[in-house]
């Protein structure tokens, strides 16, 4: 895409959302951290269903420790890798009272550092909590990048640092948010649903779904044309003159 397809690529998706945030439930800095950790290889429905209650005892990294890695692993056994997540975040809590006075560091270099926390929890951490101009790239924005042409790369990576230099002002503090519930909800992975697409027209995905009715008509004709071909078939095979 070019500067002006970008601009208003993002100007649809904002228009369509003047107020996107992530979905994960948290209370502050410290418990978006946690849940963003628990995050990894789940969805955000089922993060928030074990962190629901575990918030509403848990707030600060000295509340966490003292919980215990056990009682933790209690809380949150509905999430996949529930025991690594358990461990890391029992450990990135100790960290943070340590060397951090229990506070969420402020940038990407002292945020890697905590156990459990990559490129990607730290700028979901930076963008959300503390409004800084980060891209955090997960399966959803990296698929929508590379189908749209709004951002291709061949790595997580790639695709950050390309974004960094695409995405323009007003944009780019909610461009994250709007390219995963993009993905999440519009561009699918398994079956984007073009026609409801608010930048359809800006897209270069070129096999564009179908609406639900069309797809329909079309299995149907497809269903037909098949069936009136083995109807040929047969009636041919009946007409052929057998061999004495």
């Amino acid at each position: 895409m070019n500067r002006d397809q970008v601009f208003e690529f993002f100007r649809r998706l904002a228009e369509e959302n003047p107020s996107p945030t992530t979905e994960l439930e948290y209370d502050n800095a410290y418990t978006l951290l946690v849940a963003v950790v628990l995050s990894a290889q789940a969805t955000d429905a089922g993060v928030n269903i074990a962190t629901k209650p575990l918030f509403e005892r848990v707030k600060t990294p000295e509340q966490m420790v003292a919980l215990g890695e056990e009682q933790l692993r209690d809380a949150i056994k509905t999430i996949g890798l529930f025991n690594t997540k358990a461990r890391n975040v029992i450990a990135l809590s100790e960290d943070l009272i340590r060397d951090h006075q229990g506070q969420v560091p402020h940038t990407r270099e002292e945020l890697e550092k905590l156990p459990g926390v990559g490129r990607k929890t730290a700028n979901v951490v930076l963008n959300t909590a503390f409004s800084q101009e980060t891209f955090a790239v997960d399966t959803h924005i990296f698929r929508v990048c590379n189908r749209t042409g709004l951002a291709p790369g061949k790595d997580v990576l790639r695709v950050e640092l390309k974004l960094e230099k695409a995405v323009p002002q007003p944009f780019r503090l909610n461009a994250h948010h709007w390219l995963i519930l993009h993905g999440r909800y519009i561009c699918k992975a398994r079956l984007p649903e073009c026609w409801r697409c608010p930048v359809i027209d800006l897209c270069r995905y070129k096999p564009k779904t179908l609406p639900p009715e069309e797809r329909a008509k079309a299995r149907s004709s497809a269903a037909r044309s098949a069936s009136r071909g083995k109807s040929a078939v047969r009636t041919a095979t009946a007409r052929k003159p057998r061999t004495p």
